[in-house]
């Protein structure tokens, strides 16, 4: 075993073992509340708020809103493809069912099954894109949007949910597909809102 295997095997026994410890907490009120608000990370939350803000700021004739809500719905859309495609290549036994079973797999694989899918983590990858995006075009929408992801990716590991290094890749993957997206956006964006003002001012 060469000494990168060793280094690679290392870190992963200390992230199972500090992540499995913290999840022994999982049953407690008080971490299972933190997981409930934890879950305005999955999809369906995200998506919903990044249409909301785009409805807002067409109501309330707040360009920076709409342009916001669309940035992070389409980062949200690619940051859920690449977490997509990495969990249907890799088997990882989720934290609260390694414990139940006494073991955990870490390993190339398409499995299916829920309890299999723990790398990375989707509501992190999710919030992280979404987070980055408002940033972008809302002003004072940053902040709080970094402090909620935070919460989110928090709540995973002592509710079993997801280990340490699932957070990392996750945010990894969120932070990289919020940017390519919007490399794209910003000279899309420009364009057309100057035909939308033109088709406006014609009518």
């Amino acid at each position: 075993m060469g000494e990168i295997e060793r280094a690679a095997k290392t870190v992963e026994a200390a992230d199972r073992g500090v992540t499995l410890k913290a999840a022994e907490q999982r049953d407690r009120p008080a971490v299972k509340a933190v997981g409930f608000l934890a879950e305005i990370g999955d999809q369906p939350q995200l998506v919903a708020t990044s249409i909301g803000t785009a409805v807002i700021g067409l109501i309330a004739r707040r360009p920076d809103m709409i342009r916001g809500g669309v940035r992070m719905l389409a980062a949200h859309a690619a940051a859920t493809f690449v977490k997509s495609a990495i969990k249907s290549s890799v088997d990882r036994t989720r934290p609260e069912k390694a414990i139940e079973d006494g073991k955990a797999t870490f390993e190339p694989g398409d499995s299916d099954d829920h309890d299999q899918t723990s790398f990375p983590s989707g509501h992190t990858a999710g919030a992280v894109a979404v987070a980055r995006a408002v940033s972008r075009d809302i002003d004072g929408a940053g902040a709080p949007a970094a402090i909620i992801t935070g919460m989110v990716a928090a709540a995973q590991p002592i509710n079993g949910k997801h280990y340490l290094s699932d957070l990392v890749v996750g945010a990894a993957v969120g932070w990289i597909a919020e940017a390519l997206v919007s490399a794209v956006f910003d000279r899309v964006a420009p364009v057309v809102e100057g035909q939308v003002a033109g088709i406006a001012e014609r009518a």
